[in-house]
């Protein structure tokens, strides 16, 4: 009988852990966070200090029966989740629900920064208390988050199909894509020309080489047309060119510091493609231990949510060591170096750096994956590379002069710059030059970067070979990638290390941002989503506020800040903003005044049953004046629906069209309450073309019945009766004709006739062919899981693959929400579809991610 139970969060973790310590202990993983709040309940009393209702994860129900069994057994757990809020959190509701089995005195925090036996056993001898700040912070961002999802997102549903949340965070990181994407959209190109010339020297050697225009009268060149060029050109003909000056200076270029989150996945995305999303997956598996020859099991790297440049004195002079004794000791700074973190980094972390420095890359290339070792490699070379002594570059500068003739005034300075590395330092390891080395120069630099310069001295004249004239226009700035998105991210202060990557990964899977190559631009729904918000929500999703809602919550982990204060804060005011959000539009007085004279009806139109709900127009006016009466305001949605029945008793009301025209409504509900015309040709054609087809069997969802040949003739009957048909009764209509499409003869050529393709496309090429992708995927599944039932619902992984997999057929495409659908099964099956699925799955729910909040 083991006497101590160890608790960690991963499998993998507890794989490694285990073989470091003996019999007395006992490695088990809680699987990440083992409570929540509820899914289908808002889960907050916010009359109660916003006191959350944590209840157990219904899919960690197995995890949790084989803790509290172990921990019966246990004298002492030793609660060991990762070093961050999130890890503390889960430490503390891991000893809520095992509190029972052993007293709370006999529950301990362990915490490590490498997944190392020297480690581990360091963090057991000095165990501490669970940080309650931590867990306070915690779940401040935790409740922050469902309040925001939980209210905001069905204002979403309402109003913007497709929407699927709001999050706190998410949102924001939209509202930056978004508005790169209009700053694109809006840029006007501005005309410039640089101006240069090709020259050599008049005696050997005689390699010709390039100078710039920097100054024309001791002012910078700024050449906005081609005729001010040709006009400097003609200037210059005739003048000597006589060397100004010769500027020498040496440049000490320091190492950049070992890599934190961000910095590692942008490194990540640029040097490899890797999303954040796959560099994290690949640092995790790295972090919590790998084969090693000999039977060794060990973390290759530290923990890899982090954004501290700390560095372990002793990992650091262990570097000097391996430097030292590879490279010499000429390539070792005198002091060794210190980074600056940012001033909310957590100190007590550590930079992302190899365990053990002795261990190359190289040393392990035939134990890990290609993936694998290329991350390490990077994070290896990059942590050596930081320790590592500045590298000395000489650099010389000429300046070249333009002379003017008798008669003339003007004067015009050239520059050509060349720089060489006489000392590699650091670069010794990363192999990689300066950008200005590697590119000569910036675009449109005044000294532009040459291989080389050739021996000159002051005075020296030089022979003209030719002009040099370049029309360049400015350029708009470039879409986000997920590399500079993530990096955007950080500057302002938005979300925290650990949340980066689900961030990203949460705008591309439910739609709002696609991928362009390895560009980020917003779909159609993802700028209808930002410009809702921004519109009626600003201040909520603005970046300056998102960034000071951060450091509140490092204030309530350092103790500064008592998190349900600032909770009941910022509570006030978000219901004030959801107020306006949804009376933006609706003018009170307006709204009082139709109210008014509806009294003026004399017979209501008879309710009508749909389900269990009976729709009353009367019951409907006097509910909404109840509530204007009780001092709530009209809805948007109130609104426009008072609009739709002024319409429709305007005739049976004189009092009511008089109203009308006075109050500036007339044209509003007239258009409103003018009848659809008549069926067009072409939705009579449309309508021709579906009679000859034989539709598909009723489809029964839920309690609901969809009938095509029904519907059809529903439709049908209202054109041949005079009727026309509305928007969303046309787009069906091309629904269907795309549906059936294979048994009308010559369709492509009637659809673009017709305008039916046009209207039948709703995703993107790459949307669609993802989607064919998943679907050849999940024909591979052979054991689907039985069918689930919830309610009065049942839910059939089966069935619904066979839905969508039969949509997809007759329309190749899948709506965001089937295809977000889609991906979430993948975790199910991943064991029969291909290595390739599992770079689909959904991000862990172990972060502070901010998933969809159900609708109350």
């Amino acid at each position: 009988m083991s006497k101590y139970l160890v608790i960690v969060e991963s499998p993998a973790k507890a794989k490694t852990i285990n073989r470091f310590l003996g019999k007395d202990f006992v490695v088990k993983a809680s699987m990440g966070h083992v409570r929540d709040l509820p899914e289908k309940d808002l889960g907050i009393d916010v009359e109660k200090h916003f006191q959350p209702k944590y209840v157990p994860i219904k899919t960690r129900a197995k995890v949790i029966a084989e803790l509290q069994a172990a921990a019966k057994d246990a004298e002492r757990i030793y609660l060991a989740p990762d070093p961050d809020r999130e890890g503390e959190a889960i430490a503390w509701h891991l000893m809520a629900l095992l509190k029972k089995a052993v007293p709370e005195e006999n529950f301990l925090r362990v915490t490590y920064n490498e997944i190392t036996e020297k480690a581990i056993r360091s963090a057991l001898e000095h165990p501490s208390k669970i940080d309650l700040k931590r867990v306070d912070s915690q779940q401040a961002r935790r409740v922050l988050d469902r309040l925001v999802g939980y209210k905001v997102s069905p204002l979403l549903w309402r109003r913007i199909r497709g929407a699927t949340s709001a999050g706190r965070v998410q949102s924001v990181a939209l509202r930056l894509v978004c508005e790169r994407e209009a700053a694109i959209e809006n840029f006007k190109p501005e005309e410039f020309w640089l101006f240069g010339a090709k020259v050599r020297k008049q005696v050997e050697p005689l390699d010709p080489f390039e100078i710039r225009l920097a100054k024309i009268n001791d002012g910078k060149a700024d050449i906005k047309s081609g005729e001010q060029a040709k006009a400097i050109q003609g200037d210059l003909e005739g003048r000597s060119l006589r060397v100004a000056a010769i500027i020498k200076r040496e440049i000490a270029k320091r190492a950049p510091p070992p890599f934190i989150t961000s910095s590692l996945q942008q490194a990540g995305s640029s040097v490899y493609g890797l999303s954040p999303a796959i560099t994290m997956k690949i640092a995790q598996k790295l972090y919590e231990g790998v084969d090693l020859p000999g039977g060794e099991h060990v973390g290759l790297i530290t923990y890899m949510r982090t954004d501290s440049f700390a560095v372990a004195r002793e990992a650091q002079e262990a570097c000097r060591e391996l430097i030292a004794k590879t490279f010499g000791v000429e390539f070792l700074p005198d002091r060794p170096p210190v980074f600056k973190s940012r001033a909310s980094a957590q100190e007590a972390h550590e930079c992302i750096r190899p365990t053990h420095v002795h261990r190359t890359p190289d040393s392990v290339a035939s134990m890990l994956p290609p993936d694998e070792l290329k991350l390490y490699r990077l994070i290896w070379q990059r942590f050596v590379a930081s320790q590592m002594a500045a590298a000395k570059i000489a650099q010389r500068t000429a300046e070249i002069e333009a002379p003017p003739p008798a008669g003339k005034t003007s004067t015009y300075l050239f520059r050509a710059t060349a720089s060489e590395v006489t000392f590699p330092g650091y670069m010794k390891v990363t192999g990689v030059l300066e950008e200005r080395e590697k590119k000569g120069g910036k675009e449109g630099e005044e000294e532009p970067e040459v291989e080389r310069l050739p021996p000159l001295t002051e005075g020296e004249l030089l022979n003209l070979l030719e002009w040099l004239t370049q029309q360049k226009f400015t350029q708009p700035p470039p879409r986000y990638t997920e590399a500079s998105l993530v990096k955007a991210l950080e500057e302002n202060g938005v979300g925290r290390p650990s949340t980066y990557a689900s961030i990203i990964a949460t705008l591309l899977n439910r739609h709002y941002v696609g991928k362009e190559k390895r560009a980020l631009a917003p779909t159609p729904v993802g700028r209808q989503t930002n410009d809702f918000l921004v519109k009626h929500l600003d201040t909520l999703f603005d970046v300056k506020f998102t960034a000071g809602m951060e450091e509140k919550l490092d204030e309530i982990e350092e103790g500064k800040v008592e998190w349900h204060g600032m909770m009941d804060e910022f509570y006030k005011q978000l219901l004030i903003w959801l107020d306006a959000a949804k009376t933006h539009g609706v003018e009170p007085e307006k709204a009082k005044k139709i109210l008014q004279l509806f009294h003026h009806v004399k017979a209501w139109t008879p309710g009508t049953t749909r389900g269990k709900r009976t729709y009353s127009d009367e019951e409907f006016v006097k509910s909404v004046r109840e509530q204007l009466e009780e001092g709530k305001p009209v809805s948007d949605r109130q609104w426009s629906a008072l609009q739709r029945m002024a319409c429709l008793y305007m005739e049976a009301v004189p009092e009511l069209k008089a109203a009308a025209e006075e109050l500036g409504l007339t044209a509003e509900l007239v258009a409103a309450a003018q009848p659809l015309p008549p069926a067009s040709p072409a939705t009579l054609r449309k309508l021709e073309l579906l009679k000859a087809v034989t539709f598909g069997e009723p489809r029964k969802f839920g309690k609901r019945t969809f009938d095509d040949k029904k519907f059809f003739e529903s439709l049908r009957k209202q054109a041949e009766g005079g009727r026309g048909l509305s928007e969303k009764q046309i787009a069906v209509l091309d629904r269907m004709l795309n549906k059936y499409a294979e048994q009308i003869p010559n369709f492509a050529a009637l659809s673009q006739e017709l305008g039916v393709g046009a209207q039948a496309v709703t995703v993107s090429p790459a949307e669609a062919a993802e989607a064919e992708k998943l679907i050849g995927w999940f024909r591979a599944v052979k054991t689907w899981r039985e069918p689930v039932q919830r309610g009065r619902r049942t839910w059939d992984d089966k069935v619904f693959f066979e839905s969508l997999a039969r949509q997809f057929g007759e329309r190749k495409q899948l709506s965001p929400r089937q295809l977000a659908a889609l991906k979430k099964m993948i975790k199910k099956y991943v064991e029969q579809l291909p290595e390739e699925a599992q770079t689909l799955m959904p991000p862990p729910k172990r972060a502070a991610t901010e998933q969809m909040e159900p609708q109350p």
